[in-house]
């Protein structure tokens, strides 16, 4: 009698072991879940353009060429007034306010309507773009900190009143980038332009020697 009922224990034994490896199992399998929900959704990762000799930085660091991408085109697509900048500088200043510091905003509100008020931007085409030579290097851009650069951009800047040119000039505008990673929807690149660094400064005329 004594053989059967070791043996009817050894089975309960067994079971409560079953048992408690199936709540540990459940309570591990609910950590899993709970972190795996808790995990961010996406990770923006800045990697340089060039990988072919590989690249190793920390997540949150960003370089330099991304951020002097970042300055150049933002600043490019303000500055593109295709018609009538007395439309389009505004439209675009509305378009690009995720890309821009609350400051930075207030002060290209301004200056449009100070512009405006001139009568400087009526039927004004504007664009901006690259001195050729004066593309990205390491030295275009000054790192401040860890959330804040400043980059240096030399740039043509072409003017034309109803067709007609009335500006190109060389000028380094050197623009503030920071961080500001808080809304990937409306602005996956986590930057924003804070408007000059300091006064922009003009270079020449265009066709005259440097």
């Amino acid at each position: 009698m004594s053989k059967y009922k070791r043996a009817l224990d050894d089975r309960d034994g067994h079971i409560r072991t079953l048992r408690i490896g199936n709540v540990a199992l459940f309570g591990a399998c609910l950590l899993l879940g709970l972190g795996w929900y808790s995990a961010p959704k996406s990770l923006t990762i800045h990697n340089p353009p060039d990988l072919r000799s590989g690249s190793t930085r920390a997540w949150w660091e960003v370089p330099p060429s991304t951020v002097y991408g970042f300055a150049y085109y933002i600043f490019q697509q303000l500055n593109r007034w295709p018609k009538d900048g007395s439309v389009e500088y505004e439209r675009n200043i509305y378009n690009l306010q995720h890309f821009l510091t609350s400051s930075c905003r207030t002060f290209l509100e301004n200056d449009f309507g100070q512009r405006k008020a001139a009568n400087e931007l009526k039927n004004r085409e504007r664009s901006v773009y690259e001195i050729p030579g004066r593309g990205f290097k390491n030295s275009r851009v000054d790192v401040e900190s860890r959330d804040s650069w400043v980059v240096y951009l030399d740039l043509v800047t072409d003017e034309h009143y109803l067709s007609e040119s009335v500006k190109s000039t060389l000028v380094r505008y050197p623009i503030r980038v920071i961080r500001n990673d808080i809304d990937p929807e409306l602005n996956p690149w986590g930057l924003q332009l804070d408007c000059y660094a300091q006064v922009p400064q003009r270079l020449g005329i265009r066709g005259e020697p440097e």
